[in-house]
């Protein structure tokens, strides 16, 4: 059973990550970028001539590995961990490449109940090296399926404020992001290297007919969709950024990410047609 005390306790120090523009290219052509390699505005997330990031790379930049599997002492089951909602909040311009600091700690750690798991709040902030600069806070929620009921001996937090939904009427914009059926074998050299996205005999006793998507890829093409639809194609005016990851999206799927204008903000949802599933939902970015 998870330890409440020890988790709620866990930092994971300084993790220092030097990253360069080939990283930064790999990562977009991880999230779909430059699906057509003519268009100047996708250029710049590819070439390393006035290359820009997008900011959800801040999301898999020095982030702290494994770190439930290798504390066992926290009692976390990672084998029935499931990564379910993921934010970014830019604070300032995410560098194309240069040296950067992750402080991540957990942040929030609610019981479910017996037979219902828990949620974790894991929230990692980004700083540059050279100047200790914050650069961007991100926070995962991960869904711990086995470790419900430690509140009964060790107490609890309170569940975050629950999100609101999608405004019930048509979406103000529609914008159909294309994956390619190589989509996940590009997106794992950004460091995800879960043979779930590859090995097609892992991913069968996983119980899913071929690799899935990672959900941050995910989550990735929807940033990339929102800053060509609503940030004239410039990465630097989406500020902020969350969404659940409601299912997996399959290489190869077209998705189809449906926004609202609502006041300062957009709220968005991603589904897969062809299928009718919904792989984000309760999303919102601010720009």
């Amino acid at each position: 059973m998870v330890d409440y005390a020890k988790t709620r306790a866990w930092r994971s120090g300084d993790v220092r990550q030097a990253y360069t523009p080939r990283d930064t290219i790999l990562y977009a052509l991880g999230v779909g970028a430059a699906s057509d390699p003519l268009d100047s505005r996708q250029l710049r997330l590819v070439y390393e001539q006035d290359l820009v990031a997008l900011p959800t790379m801040a999301s898999v930049l020095a982030s702290p590995g494994a770190w439930m599997r290798d504390n066992a002492e926290l009692g976390i089951d990672f084998a029935k961990m499931v990564h379910g909602e993921q934010s970014v909040q830019i604070h300032a311009a995410l560098p194309p490449s240069g040296i950067l600091v992750g402080r991540s700690r957990v942040a929030r750690l609610v019981d479910k109940g017996v037979g219902k798991g828990a949620v974790m709040h894991v929230e990692k902030e980004l700083w540059t090296e050279t100047n200790n600069q914050l650069v961007a806070v991100c926070e995962q929620v991960l869904f711990l399926r086995g470790d419900g009921g430690f509140s009964k001996d060790a107490g609890g937090d309170e569940p975050a404020t629950a999100p609101a939904p999608v405004p019930d009427r048509a979406p103000d914009r529609v914008i159909m992001l294309q994956t390619r059926p190589d989509q996940a074998v590009l997106y794992r050299l950004s460091g995800d290297l879960n043979p779930l996205h590859i090995d097609p005999a892992f991913a069968a006793k996983a119980g899913f007919p071929r690799p899935i998507l990672h959900g941050l890829a995910t989550y990735g093409f929807a940033c990339r969709g929102l800053i060509e639809a609503f940030c004239d194609s410039d990465p630097a005016r989406l500020k902020a950024m969350r969404a659940r990851m409601s299912a997996p999206v399959f290489p190869g799927d077209t998705i189809l990410l449906e926004c609202w204008r609502v006041g300062e903000r957009i709220a968005f949802q991603a589904r897969v047609a062809d299928r009718d599933v919904m792989v984000l939902s309760y999303g919102w970015a601010a720009t």
